[in-house]
């Protein structure tokens, strides 16, 4: 770690400023969540197996594991390098979501960064301003902790336009959970000694639009994390490799990725990406901004569209379910579009800004059915309607989509989307 001269922190002043002028990145995708991705191609001709496994030597072993040829589950869409890629939702169970099936959010690409010399400085209404290595930020107390992230506009295919041939990946794909390691951003705070009048931070990547977002202070001395690996291995690097802001429970953009400079302050900075961007427009005209905190929220993703149910009886009505302001509590689902209420079992223990997988045991006897789920974390808060969330932000407001959303089955078996709440 290396103290830093007012010389080294104009020059990274000047390097930041620099960043704003964005005029000629080609920004093809407005908002955080962007739009809605297209339908995954057709998918190949299903693998061939022998007859008898038993009568023949089997693959042998190899440098990394390999998926079943059976299970191939994607993102969608690829190839862009400003946009977003969703998590297939309805391919997963659990609740944690492997490493190259987590969602991705970029503003101008993925960078290349060479951990051996990419540092995160902190400076500003501190002690002693410092830059840090990604050695010696490893040198720290580390933590480990399972939280997810969710893109402020995911859930917006659902709420604007719902759509019967919607699946649970254009649905909630901009939502992933992950185990994390990493050290308590309050710990690096207390090396470098934050004065008293500090209330703000600034936090600014590494990629070539150097996105930044201002951060309540409190949120540092709470559960803010500087974290190096996911799942159990170094970030993969459009998870922000070396390093990432983690602000459990906050929107996803304000979970800085290639962390590069932390800066303290009196006042939030208003960047770009929190004022013409990732602010809530009201039907008043007014726009809500630093909505930092997501809402209880769920989504069914078993029974869902495409799949068409082909035998009465019971069947596993499950899902998932997070708050960012605390625990899931309660999870409740309807087989009859909202007229009662069930409680779900909640298959795996609910912990602070994380995911809970739930499951109802539904007896289908072929009639016509909507399902739909309702989570309350343990503020009190319930998940709304889509209708009680119009009322309220107005039928086109752009981020913080927490709507009650399900299926309709009609009596052959086939599973729509159903978002009119």
């Amino acid at each position: 770690m290396t103290d830093l001269s007012r010389r080294d922190l104009l020059a990274g002043a000047a390097g930041f400023l620099g960043g704003a002028a964005l005029a000629g990145l080609p920004l093809a995708v407005e908002g955080q969540g962007g739009a809605v991705p297209p339908a995954p191609a057709v998918p190949p001709p299903r693998p061939v197996a022998p007859l008898d496994a038993t009568a023949m030597p089997g693959a042998p072993t190899a440098a990394l594991g390999a998926r079943s040829e059976y299970f191939a589950p994607t993102r969608i869409p690829n190839g862009t390098p400003v946009g977003s890629s969703r998590t297939p939702l309805q391919d997963l169970t659990g609740t944690i979501t492997p490493a190259d099936l987590h969602f991705e959010r970029h503003h101008a690409g993925i960078p290349t960064l060479d951990p051996e010399r990419h540092t995160l400085t902190i400076h500003g209404l501190v002690d002693h301003p410092m830059s840090f290595t990604v050695s010696d930020i490893k040198r720290f107390p580390q933590i480990t902790r399972t939280y997810f992230i969710e893109c402020s506009g995911n859930g917006g295919a659902g709420y604007r336009d719902p759509k019967p041939d919607t699946t649970p990946q254009p649905l909630a794909g901009l939502f992933s959970t992950s185990e994390w390691t990493g050290v308590p951003l309050a710990t690096l705070f207390r090396e470098v000694g934050v004065q008293p009048n500090a209330t703000w931070f600034l936090a600014e990547g590494g990629d070539s639009c150097k996105l930044a977002r201002s951060i309540p202070i409190a949120k540092a001395w709470d559960d803010a994390m500087i974290v190096w690996a996911q799942n159990g291995e170094p970030l993969r690097p459009a998870q922000g490799y070396p390093m990432r802001l983690l602000l459990p429970g906050f929107e996803g953009n304000s979970n800085v990725k290639w962390l590069r400079r932390l800066e303290l302050g009196t006042k939030p900075w208003m960047t770009r990406w929190e004022t013409s961007k990732y602010t809530d427009p009201m039907p008043d005209g007014t726009a809500r901004i630093f909505t930092f905190e997501i809402d209880a929220k769920s989504v069914i993703t078993s029974p869902c569209y495409p799949n068409t149910i082909t035998a009465r009886g019971w069947h596993s009505v499950n899902g998932l379910a997070w708050s960012g302001r605390g625990r899931i509590t309660r999870v409740e689902v309807s087989i009859d579009g909202g007229a009662t209420w069930h409680d779900a079992e909640l298959l795996n223990t609910p912990q602070p800004k994380s995911t809970v997988r739930f499951q109802y045991m539904w007896n289908w006897q072929g009639a016509d059915a909507v399902l739909l789920s309702r989570a309350t974390d343990d503020a009190g808060y319930v998940q709304p309607t889509r209708s009680a969330m119009v009322a309220e932000r107005g039928a086109y407001t752009d981020y913080h989509y927490n709507q009650i959303v399900g299926w309709k089955v009609d009596r052959s078996g086939a599973v729509t989307f159903h978002g009119d709440t």
